[in-house]
């Protein structure tokens, strides 16, 4: 790989060489060949022999295209015309092919020849000047050397030798194997270095020839203006290569009218095709530089420059194509560098001439280059048809080809075995310039050109703008016979023109899509655009301008012709010719024709139509009057044959005809007969209003609404046009400003203020009562009945339907949750269960017809057919879940009269407000075995941040005291109190024993609170223990049932225990005492004490004197008792007093917990006997004594 770069380096220098070589030995016999020919006829820049450098950054062959700045391909070029040098690569040959994967051999090695040296040398050098050269013309000498080191070392003095032998001053430059990378980067620098001086010795040597002027013809300086500056180019010197190219534009200006070498045509078209050359080079090199102020004031200079040189008259085609390309090209320079473009409006404000912001903007010279692209079009067609008038069609042209030189052509004979190139006179080249002309299709460029402008307009937010460049587009496309890409552009710009109010050109606009949906076949599309082209406002005639497109110019003269065209073709007198297949298309009854004219639709210009009704609310069956008003702007009067006007409700419906025709009674309309109804005259004369006034009686309530009016002009066409209120009816807006007489659409002004298009029918009063009963509050749990009731006063009821809401009376749904309960939609608050007819009902009577719909706050039932003074009821039943009041609302919808199935249905409605609360309130606590005390820890110290759960000994029974309040206004009887375990469990945890679940009898009248008593107690050993639920089941006492509205069944309440702690108490203290005492007669108070722990428990114990009492034994003593053991402490006590006395207070303070325990009053208390009590004993059977647990 080493090898093939090096390869590449070296050809490089071959080729520079070569150059200088040659140019050096060429140099005397140019310049006198320049100078005998500064007269003759190719005095200008040559195509191939000086190619002109291309934009900076890496066009046209730039430095920017390296980047060390050496034009690879002129250097390639310039070596494959000159000789091989094979002197200096003999030391290189032999190494080279093997290398490249050839055997390396000598084919004639010298027989003294020394050996190869062990470093591999290339030299390229330019040989020194003769001494008798002009000093003008001599160059200083570059030499460079190139070593290619082996890697095993060589004698340092052989190389010395070798650079001896070589008798050259150069510079000498070592590669190594190592560094590969670093060492052909210091290459690539001085191969830059050494084209950067050769590009600057020649810019030099050619500005001394323009500094001394050592040239006769002018033609000579701008061709050595262009070279310096194509040399400073590659030396990347902007600012010279732009001072050099102005100045060679300029001088190319002066040369205009004065140089003679060329005929004046030719001549002309040689100077502008120069000068674009230099224009596009300095506005390259100045948008490239970021001068972009600059580059737009250049290229104005430049169009002012060369604009009115259009030349003679018969080329004026090639003058304005010369100035589009002039365009095209700046814009695509613009629109490359328009990402540097950051603030236009700081540009407009830095330059110093006025520029204005379009000036900027690459779509403003897209749209001028079309604009001379079409002027050369029509400059061309006229010298077309000038050229075949006079020559005919002339094949000469044919051999006609560019010259050698740019901007100019000959033409190429063959003499013998060559070709001649011969020059051409103006006529001839008129004729080639015209034959290439007509071989170019103009249209599609300038097409590609506007669209290009159209949609930069577009994105820059330029609506107006962007539909003149759309306009000028769609021309083009109709006139290249593409009709429907050029309809699609005319709609969207007359969407635009309408909404400016651009009346004249709107006109040119629709003239161009009558004429496209005429060509295509469109019949309904060609008559909408007719008709709102009659009606535009134009009241004058402008004066005729040059182009007004198909449609003729916007007059009132012309909007008759085109008044008087459409309604021909209407009526079927005339055809409509299809370009595409040839056809004559007609309005017939095979082909009819139907126009809708809605509420924005720009058909509001040929039809508009105002309803008013004289009042707001009307009862039905009563009449009222109506005022239907029409207005046209077409220019000439419109005789309607017929109009229909149609309202939501059918039966409404009527028709209008003229009184000059026999009416032939009711017009059958579909399922129903409309009425006729006449009118003096239907003809509709030009912005004035046709006021018609009729009865309309409605015999359905609800609103009645004027929807349509449907105006019948000739026997197959038809316009609906939708009814407007007069006091909301919008202004024609392309007539709002116009000079015209504003009338009102009604007679009366307050109506056309007021009036509307719609009425209401109110509902007839009914004569059927509906009644709700409902009596008292609802009950959560319990099923909650409603009685409705339908009677017949003086309807008969029709195809009758119920339906039943459920609304909350706060606001919001009846699911909204409690702030702890998340959002659930099966479990709603209330809920609507049931809709049962009366007792005895057989449902299977009623048909089909009957209706049953249930959800959870909304029914719909069917009511059978009731005759006058009947009735029928239901009942209806729901269920509260959670304390909620309920709007109840039922509404009635039935028919009076069931022979007319159209008839409106009366509606009656009722409501009723229904408190739904809370029966049972359920209350819970646990209190410890009466006189028996477990010490638990967790009482006496409590964990800050721990659960609030109840804590309760572990093998112990506790007692659980259920209470069930009664929250109503009525007595409940409570059916049962139980405490059911989860299902999970099933008891197998906890015990629970209570007396029974039903209460015999639990009569609980209101604010009354029943309590029941279990005991409970932990069978495993755990640390939570999970209760269940407590169940009440209740229902309302008989004794008031049959007044309220709930249905005869228990409810079940159920409320969840929360869960408790287990804890197992290591010290657990009882008393025993009897359970009441006599007066005198002494007896034994125990202290029982058990230590159900593993240690050794101290105690102190404590008892104070009583003055009821006297006892024995110790009064302060200490014990000890052993691990799951018990400690019994017997004092003899002798009452003194009778009645409930309290027993000495004892304490017991445990050392090891530092807790201290004493009884309490309750458990402390004894009833004294003043003598032997006398008790009867009772046979109760089954039924045993509670004892509740005193609080």
């Amino acid at each position: 790989m080493l090898v093939n770069v090096l390869t590449f380096v070296i050809q490089i220098c071959v080729c520079l060489l070569k150059t200088t070589k040659k140019k050096k030995k060429k140099t005397k016999d140019k310049e006198s060949r320049e100078q005998s020919e500064g007269e003759g006829r190719h005095g200008g820049i040559p195509r191939r022999n000086e190619e002109p450098a291309g934009e900076p950054g890496g066009r046209g062959g730039l430095p920017g295209a390296s980047p060390d700045g050496i034009d690879v391909p002129a250097l390639s070029a310039a070596s494959d015309q000159l000789p091989r040098s094979a002197g200096p690569l003999q030391d290189l040959s032999p190494h080279l092919p093997q290398a490249q994967g050839r055997p390396a051999h000598h084919p004639h090695p010298h027989p003294t020849a020394p050996p190869p040296p062990p470093r591999w040398r290339f030299e390229a050098r330019l040989a020194p000047q003769a001494p008798h050269q002009d000093p003008l013309r001599r160059r200083r000498p570059l030499l460079l050397r190139l070593r290619l080191r082996r890697p095993r070392p060589v004698a340092s003095a052989l190389l010395r030798s070798r650079q001896s032998q070589s008798g050259d001053s150069c510079q000498e430059y070592q590669i190594g194997a190592c560094g590969c990378s670093f060492s052909f980067k210091r290459l690539g620098s001085i191969f830059a270095e050494l084209a950067n001086t050769y590009y600057r010795d020649e810019g030099r040597r050619i500005k001394t020839r323009i500094e001394k002027k050592s040239f006769s013809s002018v033609e000579f300086h701008v061709r050595y203006c262009f070279k310096v500056a194509v040399y400073a180019e590659f030396q990347r010197d902007w600012g010279e290569a732009i001072r050099f190219y102005e100045d060679a534009y300029h001088t190319l200006r002066e040369m205009i009218g004065t140089s003679t070498r060329l005929p004046a045509i030719q001549r002309l078209v040689e100077i502008k095709t120069l000068a674009e050359q230099l224009h596009f080079k300095i506005s390259t090199l100045l948008l490239h530089g970021g001068k972009i102020a600059e580059a737009v004031t250049w290229f104005r200079q430049h169009n002012a420059s060369y604009r009115r040189l259009v030349g003679a008259p018969e080329a004026v085609f090639l003058h304005w194509e010369w100035m589009s390309r002039q365009f095209l090209v700046f814009a695509e320079l613009l629109e490359t560098s328009s990402a540097t473009i950051q603030n236009i409006s700081s540009l407009v404000g830095n330059s110093e001439r006025s520029l204005t912001k379009w000036e900027f903007r690459p779509a403003n010279y897209y749209q001028l280059a079309a604009q001379y692209l079409k002027e050369k079009r029509t400059s061309l067609e006229v010298a077309v048809s000038i050229s075949e008038t006079l020559n005919g069609t002339d094949g000469s042209a044919e051999s006609v080809v560019p010259s050698m030189y740019v901007g100019q052509f000959a033409r190429l004979i063959e003499q013998g075995n060559e070709y001649v190139m011969q020059p051409l006179t103006d006529e001839e080249y008129i004729q080639y310039a015209i034959a290439e002309g007509k071989r170019l299709q103009d249209s599609f460029e300038i097409i590609a050109l506007l669209k290009k402008s159209y949609e930069s307009f577009n994105n820059l937010k330029v609506q107006r703008i962007s539909a003149s460049c759309g306009f000028q587009m769609a021309i083009e496309y109709y006139s290249a016979g593409d009709f429907s890409n050029a309809k699609q552009l005319f709609d969207s710009i007359a969407s635009l023109y309408r909404q400016e109010g651009w009346v004249t050109l709107l006109w040119e606009v629709l003239g161009y899509l009558s004429e496209c949906s005429r060509k295509q076949g469109m019949v309904k599309e060609f008559v909408e655009y007719s008709l709102e082209m009659a009606a535009l406002p134009v009241l004058s005639d402008t004066g005729v301008r040059k182009e007004c497109g198909p449609a003729g110019p916007a007059s009132v003269p012309q909007k008759e012709v085109i008044h008087n065209e459409v309604f021909g073709f209407i009526g079927g007198e005339l055809g409509l010719t299809e370009t595409e297949n040839k056809t004559d298309l007609k309005v017939t009854g095979d082909n009819p024709l139907h126009l809708e004219v809605d509420l924005i639709s720009p058909l509001r210009l040929v039809l508009l139509a105002s309803v008013a009704f004289h009042e707001q609310i009307i009862k039905p069956g009563s009449s009222t009057l109506l005022t239907l008003s029409l207005r046209s702007q077409l220019p000439l009067a419109v005789k309607i044959d017929q109009l229909e006007v149609q309202f939501n409700q059918s039966t409404c419906n009527f028709v209008v005809v003229n009184s000059e025709q026999a009416p032939s009674g009711a017009r059958t309309g579909g399922e129903h007969s409309l009425r006729v109804e006449t009118a003096p005259s239907l003809t509709l004369s030009s912005n004035r209003w046709l006021r018609l006034t009729y009865d309309i009686k409605p015999d359905r309530s609800g609103k009645l609404e004027c929807i349509s009016v449907i105006a019948k002009m000739g026997p197959h066409f038809t316009i609906c046009c939708r009814a407007e209120s007069p006091a909301s009816m919008d202004d024609l807006p392309l007539w709002k400003f116009e000079d015209r007489v504003e009338t009102y659409p009604t007679k009366d002004p307050a109506l056309a203020f007021t009036g509307q298009k719609a009425i209401q029918v109110e509902e007839p009063d009914p004569q059927v009562d509906l009644n709700l009963v409902a009596s008292g509050p609802a009950f959560v749990g319990e099923s909650f009945v409603v009685p409705v009731t339908v009677a017949s006063k003086g309807h008969a009821v029709h195809s009758g339907e119920l339906k039943i809401n459920l609304v909350d009376v706060r606001g919001g749904g009846l699911f909204s949750p409690r702030e702890s309960e998340p959002l659930s939609l099966d479990n709603p608050h209330v809920e609507l269960l049931s809709i049962s007819g009366p007792e005895g009902e057989d449902e299977t009577v009623q048909g089909v017809e009957k209706i049953k719909k249930i959800q959870e706050s909304f029914g719909l039932v069917s009511v059978p057919f009731l005759k006058c003074g009947e009735s029928w009821s239901c009942i209806l039943e729901i269920k509260w879940h959670r304390p909620k009041p309920v709007m109840l609302y039922v509404s009635l919808g039935y028919s009076p009269d069931g022979n007319d199935s159209t008839a409106h249905k009366v509606n009656i409605h009722k409501s009723l407000q229904i408190e739904g609360k809370t029966a049972i309130l359920i209350n819970h606590w646990f209190m410890l075995p009466f006189r028996r005390d477990p010490l638990l820890l967790s009482r006496i110290k409590p964990v800050p941040d721990s659960d609030q759960l109840v804590t309760l000994p572990l093998n112990e029974t506790s007692v659980l005291v259920v209470s069930a309040k009664n929250c109503t206004d009525v007595p409940l009887r409570l059916m049962s109190i139980s405490v059911e375990a989860d299902e999970d469990d099933a008891g197998r945890s906890y015990s629970v024993q209570h007396s029974g679940n039903h209460l015999d009898p639990a009569i609980v009248v209101a604010g009354e609170e029943f309590k029941k008593v279990f005991s409970v107690t932990p069978k495993m050993t755990i640390l939570k223990l999970r209760l269940g639920n407590v169940c009440v089941r209740w229902k309302r006492d008989s004794a008031t049932g049959e007044q309220s509205g709930s249905i005869e069944s228990s409810v079940l309440t159920k409320q969840t225990l929360p869960d408790v702690n287990l804890e197992l108490s290591p010290l657990v203290v009882s008393l025993e005492c009897p359970p009441y005492a006599i007066l005198g007669d002494p007896f034994t108070y125990y202290i029982k004490i058990r230590n159900q722990t593993q240690l050794l428990q101290e105690l102190k114990l404590t008892l104070a004197d009583a003055q009821s009492f006297v006892s024995s034994g110790s009064h302060s003593d200490t014990i000890f008792v052993l691990p799951k053991s018990e400690n019994i402490l017997g004092y003899k006590l002798v009452p003194l007093a009778s009645g409930a006395q309290q027993l000495p207070k004892f304490t017991v303070t445990s050392v090891k917990y530092s807790t201290v325990f004493q009884p309490s009053n309750a458990a402390s208390t004894l009833f004294v006997f003043p003598s032997e009590p006398q008790f009867k004993m009772v046979d109760v059977g089954e039924k045993r004594i509670e004892s509740l647990a005193a609080e």
